[in-house]
């Protein structure tokens, strides 16, 4: 399901279900009668309210869910956009409250929904909206042409793995012939890791603590993340996606010693190579008795480090493939697109990391303002 060029046949559908159900991936099922020896299940998750200033599946629930399907699509020439964000806006409601009959009877308990449209629709709509830009093309890409770029962005989040294809299959089918679909990629998280009090986050393939740096505080996220205006646009982000394939056998054939300097950290703690704590920033100037840095030159942490880049931070919501080979959905949301462009733009030039990396997908997507009942989605953009 991760390459599908076109909207997924019913039998590809039913496979894609069938093979997550065989897996015995079940998320809150609680047993009738639990063993004394056993842990008990866990509660079934916290619903998370789809409306609001913004959308779900950004900033809530935290921390995020441990499941996420990505799916990118193109709208027809003739397609009127309005009506079609507002009908999958209304759809997202019935769905995440459990009244759509096309849940096929699945507690929704935390999914989100996350809706973006792209450059090309956000021209339509104003040309120096932000959002408006697309992508520019960096190295180590191996793009096909269905997989760069994208009208329409729908991020599906969820505890219960089972729901991804069933509401990405209730969405596709709201939308009907006025969508046709790129590419999509299911991916997960793993248990996240507590790195200070208040902050969290998960490891990666690769092995190493993944997100520690983004904006956590209300100053920061008003600051970073969220776009304050003109109107249309605010309470909206600016996202990026991309898929990447990561050389796994290499970087594991790597000293800990080796892969701790692609990264600049720890690779048991996430703690900067120049000390300190794993949430705080790695002193950039700590040197060895002998001069050498103690965060190397290309380290991962040094590159990609927004103090030295010099933009604000981006809020990543990154996740783990495991379909041959192995890899990473990349998913960061800013309020500037050139938080992450000149970000890259910096890695390009020297990042370690980058070695093991390959990307396959990319795109950037205005991730549009909360909406509710009386406001549907989109509305303030497209009449």
């Amino acid at each position: 399901m991760s390459r599908a060029d076109s909207s997924p046949s019913r039998r590809a559908f039913i496979g894609a279900t069938g093979a997550v159900a065989a897996a015995g991936l079940t998320v809150g099922c609680d047993s009738p009668a639990p063993k004394p020896d056993r842990h008990p299940s866990p509660a079934s998750p916290t619903q998370v309210s789809p409306t609001g200033r913004h959308q779900a599946g950004i900033t809530l629930p935290q921390p995020a869910q441990p499941n996420l399907l990505a799916v990118v699509a193109d709208l027809g020439d003739a397609v009127a956009v309005g009506p079609l964000l507002a009908e999958l806006g209304q759809a997202v409601r019935t769905l995440t409250a459990g009244t759509d009959p096309r849940l096929l009877g699945l507690a929704p308990g935390d999914l989100t929904v996350t809706i973006g449209v792209g450059p090309r629709l956000v021209r339509m709509a104003d040309p120096a909206l932000p959002g408006a830009a697309d992508l520019p093309r960096f190295s180590r890409e191996q793009i096909a042409p269905q997989a760069r770029g994208g009208d329409l962005l729908i991020q599906i989040c969820a505890g219960d793995p089972l729901l991804l294809p069933v509401v990405a299959a209730a969405l596709v089918q709201q939308a009907g012939h006025r969508i046709r679909e790129r590419w999509r990629q299911s991916a997960r998280r793993g248990p996240n890791v507590a790195v200070h009090k208040d902050i969290s986050a998960p490891r990666n393939l690769l092995g190493f603590i993944d997100g520690i740096v983004g904006p956590r505080t209300a100053a920061e996220h008003r600051r970073d993340l969220w776009l304050a205006g003109p109107d249309p646009v605010a309470g909206g982000t600016i996202a990026v996606v991309r898929r990447m394939e990561l050389d796994l056998p290499r970087f594991a054939a790597l000293s800990v010693a080796d892969q701790e300097a692609v990264f600049g950290r720890r690779r048991a703690t996430g703690v900067p190579l120049s000390g300190g704590t794993a949430a705080g920033d790695p002193n950039l100037g700590a040197k060895t008795p002998d001069g050498r840095y103690l965060v190397p030159a290309d380290a991962h942490i040094r590159r990609a480090n927004p103090n030295v880049v010099g933009v604000g931070l981006m809020l990543r919501r990154s996740y783990s493939t495991d379909e041959p080979p192995p890899g990473l959905l990349f998913i960061s949301f800013q309020n500037d697109i050139r938080t992450f462009t000149h970000t890259l733009a910096r890695m390009d030039d020297s990042d370690a990391l980058l070695r093991f990396t390959t990307t396959t997908a990319s795109a950037t997507f205005l991730i549009l303002p909360g909406f509710d009942q009386h406001h549907p989605l989109g509305a303030q953009m497209f009449h």
